[in-house]
């Protein structure tokens, strides 16, 4: 029995596929070299021809700052691209899990966003993926949204290889400070996602909005600690000074959520799908990481 997934060589789709032959489950990837994912009847035969028991989607437009002055296509990939899915999925009556983000809101609350918490993008890729789950609700109500955050592999582009490339050519770093969320592993989302997808259609109950993200938070300047830390703890060279800044002292085209911490207990309670510990999985990660 198949899960077909749209996205191939992002990190969720990575891990996936990693995760899944771990396991012994039969996983498809399609890329964008194998199916367009804004042609409705090209995925509706992608399906067709897996016969898949479920579909998980992690293609996405995840270049935040880009989607600034990319808004058409931001919106394209992460709004009518997984409305579309949605759509043919419930056509199908087959269980369809969509990945979001806490971009989704202001960074405004102080505490951990909940799942119906209102949603106040700051920028266009926040307001495209927001557009994405409404749509993905809209043509499948029995579809699950997972909304994650911070997302780092031992591949890929994310901040975990970023600071050990940048970290072994400097010997000062300066890191924001004033940003909180929660660092996640792909490989746990991947894991999240088979165990939702494996379980069937889901009930009314267990569908909509769920938050995954890794347990604990911390800034930008404290996961870069940890990283550091953790790289040394293997013989890596790392920065010998880190300058905690605020996030005025580094613009960016988009605005980020000042607090994006992400409240998991629904998906414990309805799933058992609990949150691992953020510095725990980064420990598995950086032995991961190839030079």
């Amino acid at each position: 029995m198949t899960v077909l997934v749209f996205g191939r060589n992002g990190q969720v789709a990575t891990a996936l596929q990693q995760q899944a032959a771990a396991s012994g489950q039969t996983l498809l990837a399609m890329g964008h070299g194998e199916v367009d994912v804004l042609d409705a009847q090209a995925m509706r035969d992608a399906v067709v021809r897996s016969s898949a028991i479920a579909v998980i989607n992690a293609a996405a437009y995840t270049a935040v700052d880009k989607a600034e002055s990319e808004r058409e296509a931001a919106f394209a990939l992460n709004a009518e691209a997984p409305g579309l899915m949605a759509g043919i999925c419930a056509e199908y009556g087959l269980p369809f899990v969509h990945l979001s983000t806490d971009y989704v809101f202001d960074g405004s609350k102080p505490a951990p966003y909940r799942e119906v918490d209102p949603l106040a993008p700051l920028g266009v890729y926040g307001a495209s993926k927001a557009e994405g789950e409404a749509r993905v609700l809209g043509a499948h109500p029995q579809a699950i949204v997972l909304r994650t955050a911070w997302i780092y592999f031992e591949q890929g582009q994310n901040f975990v290889r970023t600071m050990l490339r940048v970290g072994r050519e400097r010997d000062e770093m300066r890191i924001v400070s004033d940003q909180r969320g929660n660092p996640t592993y792909a490989a746990d989302i991947a894991d999240a996602c088979l165990a939702i997808a494996g379980r069937g259609l889901a009930p009314a109950s267990q569908s909509g909005v769920f938050h995954y993200a890794g347990q604990g938070a911390a800034s930008w300047f404290e996961f870069a600690t940890a990283i550091f830390e953790e790289a040394a703890g293997v013989g890596r060279r790392v920065p010998a000074k880190l300058i905690p800044i605020g996030t005025v002292d580094y613009p960016t085209p988009a605005k980020r959520p000042a607090n994006s911490q992400l409240d998991c207990a629904r998906l414990e309670q309805e799933f058992g799908i609990q949150a691992r510990p953020w510095r725990e999985r980064l420990q598995t990660c950086i032995a991961k990481v190839a030079d």
